[in-house]
């Protein structure tokens, strides 16, 4: 298998997005619209014409590149059409130009290498009610509380709305806005997102959810609630009424994983499965220029 290194001037836009959409595992985080958001000077290994492709999220630190997974990302790796074994992924690997890296391959990418992180899935080819009944006790507790608070849930709000509430609420991920901003306004122009606001008896929002489309698959993605919200249990109801939506297709609904106990059982109280994915890692960027300057100086 020869694999080429591309860098960013050099890809095939086109051609990239043909590969990322046809492939088994295609997820939306790369394609090179959601890419070029998160890692704008990114690059790529390529096999043959777009047969397989991995992107190379690319940072420099100190004059110094390195890889490292872009935020607002979870998972990368290689994508094809084709099938993907331990030994296509060990190809990849061993071709990665750069010394330092720290990356999320997908679910799809065999590996025994780093360390498996924790993805929960739920496959949405049945029907409400046998979802419904599946659920934990306390899921449809909280379901059944949430709906006494006379909480309507609307389907496609804007992006205006969604992002003033965000950024009024979440304060975290604050260094993250500018690009909260473009790939929310980006992923509606594009229609590859719904988002879903949860509103109380006077028309306030109070909980919101994005959900990226990603091929066969919708992703749980920038979950937001105020105290309101929180205390009105809504982003139960929201996860209950998405799931209405959607029963009975061939779709998956990713919910992002967590290694937090309690988001994780949120997440297992709607019956979805861990799937895990693999995170690499080959010296940590300042380990690398330590090392790099201290022979520069002996």
């Amino acid at each position: 298998m020869e694999i080429q290194h591309l860098t960013h001037i050099e890809i095939n836009r086109q051609k990239w997005d043909v590969c990322i959409q046809n492939a088994c595992n295609s997820l939306v985080y790369a394609e090179s619209w959601y890419l070029d958001i998160v890692s704008p000077n990114w690059e790529a290994l390529v096999v043959g014409d777009y047969e397989y492709v991995m992107p190379l999220p690319v940072k420099k630190k100190y004059g110094i590149s390195f890889l490292v997974q872009p935020p607002l990302t979870q998972q990368l790796g290689i994508f094809s059409s084709n099938s993907i074994d331990e030994n296509v992924v060990e190809s990849f690997i061993q071709k990665i130009p750069y010394r330092s890296y720290h990356l999320c391959f997908n679910e799809q990418n065999p590996c025994n290498k780093g360390r498996q992180l924790p993805n929960f899935i739920l496959n949405l080819d049945k029907n409400y009610q046998t979802f419904f009944a599946a659920y934990s006790k306390n899921t449809q507790r909280n379901i059944k509380k949430s709906s006494s608070y006379n909480i309507v849930i609307k389907k496609g709000i804007s992006a205006n709305d969604f992002l003033d509430f965000y950024h009024a609420t979440e304060k975290n991920y604050i260094i993250w806005a500018e690009k909260v901003n473009k790939l929310v306004k980006v992923a509606l122009e594009k229609d590859k997102m719904t988002i879903y606001g949860a509103y109380n008896s006077d028309d306030q929002l109070i909980s919101a959810l994005c959900l990226l489309h990603s091929s066969q698959r919708l992703i749980y993605w920038l979950p937001v609630s105020n105290k309101e919200g929180k205390e009105a249990l809504a982003m139960f109801k929201i996860v209950d009424e998405m799931i209405q939506h959607h029963a009975n297709s061939n779709l998956i609904l990713d919910f992002e994983g967590s290694k937090i106990e309690n988001i994780a059982r949120f997440y297992q109280g709607f019956g979805a499965e861990v799937k895990p994915y693999l995170e690499i890692k080959r010296h940590s960027v300042n380990d690398f220029l330590k090392h790099f300057y201290l022979r520069i100086l002996n």
